[in-house]
């Protein structure tokens, strides 16, 4: 059972994070969200064509997403396939709960992988997505809880001192990786901190550009991107 409550995990963890809440929200307004602001279905663009109650709403949704995926997803398939087991075999029942804490983890930073990537690549909207900030602090709010106030702390200090977004987003997704990694003893969990954080700022590229060249839209302006 182990390798298909692997495979079943993945699927249903990408598909609740390709849910495109942003997309989803502007349609319902009448408005193609990826053809206003910067494209992108992401809170900050969100909230800045909708906006900030729209936006603030995305960003919860979006992080919730990454939250349920990570936190709720694995537990529940897990011992949703034993029962099936059990009915069919008479076996003896073996919840998630009484795995070894290795393997709940494994399962765990699957899932939390696979909502991102849903988040980042959603499938409905041709693999185009958000940029994974909102739905990458849900999954380490059950991943890793501690590290994340740290990175958010630094997301909103950023912000506040240079009014970008962009730059709290790149900074914090920077310093989530250090802060897992002196809060947190799993080596796993450490190494797939840093390919999450990786992908964030790779996925801010076109931001990284637009700051150097001084054209980045800053916060409560009009817009440029978003998450």
């Amino acid at each position: 059972m182990p390798v298909l409550a692997y495979i079943i995990v993945a699927v249903a963890a990408y598909l609740l994070g390709s849910i495109p809440t942003g997309y989803l929200m502007a349609w319902a307004k009448g408005i193609d969200i990826q053809k206003s602001g910067s494209g992108n279905i992401g809170a900050t663009n969100a909230m800045r064509v909708l906006g900030k109650p729209a936006g603030i709403f995305v960003m919860l949704v979006d992080a919730a997403k990454g939250y349920v995926a990570c936190a709720l997803t694995p537990p529940l398939i897990w011992n949703w396939l034993d029962g099936l087991q059990l009915h069919f075999t008479m076996g003896m029942a073996r919840p998630f709960q009484d795995e070894p804490m290795e393997s709940q983890i494994q399962f765990h930073l699957l899932a939390g992988i696979c909502a991102v990537l849903g988040h980042n690549y959603t499938c409905w909207l041709k693999f185009k997505g958000g940029k994974g900030i909102a739905t990458t602090a849900g999954v380490y709010l059950a991943l890793a809880p501690v590290a994340l106030l740290i990175a958010l702390a630094v997301f909103i200090l950023s912000i506040v001192i240079t009014r970008y977004v962009s730059v709290g987003s790149i900074l914090s997704a920077a310093v989530l990786p250090l802060a897992v990694w002196f809060t947190n003893e799993n080596m796993v969990l450490r190494i797939v901190t840093i390919a999450l954080c990786a992908l964030a700022i790779y996925k801010h590229k076109s931001n990284i550009k637009r700051l150097m060249a001084g054209t980045e839209s800053r916060f409560g302006k009009k817009p440029e991107d978003a998450k």
